[in-house]
């Protein structure tokens, strides 16, 4: 069994997420009654059993914003205590003048290797979660995502096609920082044009040799595990940024709104069941091993 690195999920108390609390609202994923719960390391160990996850990246789940290092210390707790997640992408504001004071905060803890602050933002109100559409333009996230090279940690950029030509400028202003965009950069619109789209301004950022992708997330939109669309997804993405620069996350507990791990893997697995051995290992477990620095 290969040996497979899970680079994008969450573990939480739900407590902790003021998103989760509350009547619920409407998502970019779907209705999620069903997991405005506790979701604890212990059942996402469950859900990996058996399948040959032997290492994992927690990312950032939208704490209130001044509990940004509560959040971090909390995982790199239950990583002591458990041995998982192995890797942590932790949050802060890179739009303040200066991030330094808060990511120093961050670094006393061992399994910090990056930071996610989510600049989506879209036409649609449903989709939208930035408060603007350039903040990869900004001069202080600039300057202040340039500064992750100091503390060798990478950046989870997320953003959607029409913001990508920002997201290039964003990662060729910090070049000694690794970009990991998250979801492929969250194809939408799976309509021809849409989707013609999405695929240019793809095959445009990843000029920028500092962008890696995460293959993940792909039920997002349509709310349900379906290898073929994941395998469309998958193929496009491999194609544009090579499996050297791809890596595979799950997104649990999201996903799991609408499937088990076992079905999404499955389906993942037969997605890039036709490309070579080496293109394999590098989607399931190297990239994200080198990336994270695992």
């Amino acid at each position: 069994m290969m040996k497979i690195v899970d680079a994008h999920h969450h573990i939480w108390r739900q407590r902790d997420l003021p998103w989760l609390m509350g009547p619920m609202q409407p998502r970019i994923f779907g209705p999620y009654e069903a997991i405005r719960r506790d979701y604890p390391i212990e059942e996402f160990l469950a859900d990996i059993e058996g399948r040959g996850i032997v290492k994992s990246v927690y990312v950032q789940a939208n704490w209130a914003r001044d509990r940004f290092e509560d959040e971090v210390a909390w995982v790199q707790g239950e990583g002591e205590r458990t041995g998982w997640p192995h890797a942590i992408v932790g949050y802060c504001d890179m739009t303040v003048e200066d991030a330094r004071p808060a990511l120093d905060r961050l670094a006393k803890y061992s399994r910090m290797r990056g930071i996610r602050q989510q600049f989506h933002w879209h036409r649609n109100p449903l989709y939208r979660f930035a408060s603007g559409p350039e903040l990869c333009r900004d001069g202080n996230v600039r300057r202040n995502v340039a500064r992750l090279a100091d503390y060798g940690w990478s950046f989870d950029l997320q953003v959607f096609a029409p913001q990508m030509k920002g997201a290039a400028e964003l990662a060729r202003a910090c070049p000694n920082v690794t970009f990991v965009l998250q979801h492929s950069g969250m194809p939408e619109d799976m309509g021809t044009e849409g989707y013609a789209a999405w695929k240019s301004e793809l095959q445009a950022l990843a000029r920028e040799q500092n962008v890696v992708s995460k293959l993940s997330a792909y039920g997002t939109f349509i709310h349900r595990n379906d290898t073929g669309h994941i395998a469309r997804i998958l193929a496009d993405t491999v194609g544009i940024f090579g499996a050297n620069r791809c890596l595979f996350g799950s997104n649990f507990p999201i996903e799991k709104l609408w499937t088990d791990y076992g079905a999404l893997l499955g389906a993942f697995q037969i997605a890039a069941a036709s490309l070579d051995e080496a293109a394999r290992q590098a989607i399931f477990h190297d990239t994200a091993s080198r990336v994270y620095k695992l």
